[in-house]
């Protein structure tokens, strides 16, 4: 899928709505841009990877127990998206 979203070019004689429907991809994946994870986050994850090396039972639960206990609410589903992410779980 990505390369097709490369070939697509402003520059071609079609129009970039008809090179989107050769290839069978939508316009605005052209356009989209992914961002970063917050700097938050982030330095949740490097605490949460730091405590996983001290104790790598640790699951959602004790992660945010964890957390909770040094000033920072998050909840389970936050968690587990970051731990995922950090390919923990």
């Amino acid at each position: 899928m990505k390369e097709r979203r490369e070939i697509v070019d402003n520059e071609d004689e079609l129009s970039v709505r008809k090179q989107c429907d050769l290839f069978s991809i939508h316009r605005s994946g052209l356009y989209y841009k992914p961002q970063g994870e917050k700097p938050d986050n982030l330095e949740i994850m490097r605490l949460m990877d730091e405590h996983y090396i001290k104790h790598p039972t640790a699951g959602v639960i004790r992660m945010q127990d964890m957390l909770f206990a040094l000033g920072i609410i998050a909840n389970h589903k936050r968690v587990r998206r970051l731990l995922r992410l950090m390919g923990i779980m």
